[in-house]
């Protein structure tokens, strides 16, 4: 009479689906280090790896005890393609709870250029754009530049540049205003763009 031990995989599977408990201790002890490790090998995370080899594990019994073991000769591939459809299942629920709907959101997000990693070619005009600013400020009279560089570059207020400046906020305000205008007029007259889109 042959032992549970050298009985073939599809014999262990009728005996348990008729009630043989310790035929699928076999069956586990045959086939549970190289799908452990199959599974390892595709998640690379030690708990993800245990969660999906027992729900492996719960689908071969739920399969054979409701008598839908089909797969005669194959029972590895069998258990193997369960274990790699349990890892696809995981890794698309995993994808959409990553996921930000454009649908949930007021704002377009897909078409937000602020969401976006910058391109080569935005980082290089963007340097074209600094460069351009920089050469007409040069172009300004003294009085502006002077207002625009501590506006812009040194973040100052216009009461603190009319302090430094010993003007009125006025004063420096208008000067700001005909910096900006007179840098539009240079920028015009050269075909200089100065914006990103």
């Amino acid at each position: 009479m042959k032992t549970l031990k050298t009985m073939t995989d599809e014999e262990l599977v009728v005996l348990y689906a008729k009630g043989n408990n310790a035929a699928f201790d076999i069956l586990l002890n045959r086939y549970e280090n190289s799908v452990y490790s199959y599974i390892q090998f595709i998640v690379r995370n030690k708990e993800l790896t245990e969660d999906i080899f027992q729900e492996t594990f719960v689908k071969v019994i739920m399969t054979i005890k409701q008598g839908r073991y089909t797969e005669n000769g194959k029972f590895k591939a069998w258990i193997t393609r369960i274990a790699h459809n349990l890892i696809i299942d995981n890794f698309r629920q995993e994808r959409n709870e990553n996921t930000v709907s454009n649908d949930e959101v007021e704002i377009d997000l897909f078409n937000n250029i602020k969401l976006c990693d910058e391109t080569i070619e935005d980082h290089i005009v963007r340097n074209q754009i600094l460069a351009d600013v920089k050469r007409l400020v040069k172009h300004l009279p003294d009085n502006q530049r002077e207002v625009l560089e501590m506006r812009y570059y040194q973040d100052l207020s216009f009461k603190e540049i009319a302090d430094i400046t010993g003007v009125s906020i006025n004063t420096a305000l208008g000067r700001m205003r005909y910096a900006i205008l007179n840098m539009r007029r240079m920028a015009e007259e050269n075909h200089i763009e100065l914006s990103m889109v």
